[in-house]
């Protein structure tokens, strides 16, 4: 099989292409904004679902990078033996492996045999994961593969692109209908969120506070945090 006929193959050269990691890095003012508002959002979901305390609860993230999402989950309680990563790319798995506790699982390979055990987990975090595969039907084996590892009650948490980058051929925007049909027996919330990322640079280095204001434009939003209940 070659590179251009294997699709774990292509999501990596796709990945490869995005350019300068550095425009992300946390200590970014930008990047502190975005993962706040985010933050407040997941919080009003896990509120909403009547979840008070993480410690009992079983997180699986797919596509986990480099471990910041279950860092994330660990600081709001999580217990480390209870979170799961699935990693495709090498150089993010370790990454991930260095960060996070050794009692924290981390599968490195294709999401779809990892060895989640069915109807297993309360959440399943699927993070601007299928904006980057551009194959239908890869993106609805995954989702039938996250499905799956949910116990009833359970959630997807997926955050992605709402819209085209008309820049970037390589990722696409998941609308709320794409995640309709991902997900057809879900229950979604879903909450608009991100301010344009290009935009979120420029009024961050002038002040952070621009952030807040111009995010109140809902149209400036170019993500979309969606909570979708089994």
């Amino acid at each position: 099989m070659g590179r251009d006929d294997d699709p774990n193959a292509a999501l990596a050269a796709r990945y490869a292409r995005r350019g300068d990691a550095q425009r992300y890095h946390p200590l970014q003012p930008d990047t502190v904004a975005t993962l706040q508002e985010r933050q407040r959002a997941m919080l009003g979901f896990f509120a909403h679902a009547g979840w008070a305390d993480l410690g009992d609860k079983l997180f699986t993230e797919l596509g986990c990078g480099d471990g910041g999402n279950l860092l994330e989950l660990l600081r709001l309680g999580a217990r480390p033996e209870h979170l799961t990563g699935v990693e495709l790319l090498p150089e993010r798995f370790v990454m991930a492996r260095g960060r996070l506790p050794d009692a924290t699982r981390l599968w490195f390979g294709d999401a779809l045999q990892a060895p989640v055990a069915p109807a297993s987990q309360q959440m399943v975090l699927v993070f601007t994961v299928f904006s980057s595969l551009l194959d239908d039907e890869r993106q609805q084996r995954l989702a039938r593969t996250a499905w799956s590892w949910l116990a009833p009650g359970g959630a997807v948490l997926c955050y992605d692109f709402a819209v085209d980058n008309p820049r970037n051929p390589d990722v696409r925007g998941v609308p709320t209908r794409r995640l309709r049909q991902l997900f057809p027996q879900g229950r979604m919330q879903v909450r608009r969120v991100t301010l344009a990322p290009p935009l979120a640079r420029v009024l961050c280095r002038w002040h952070p506070a621009l952030y807040a204001l111009f995010n109140a434009l809902p149209w400036l939003r170019t993500h979309r945090l969606a909570w979708i209940r089994k």
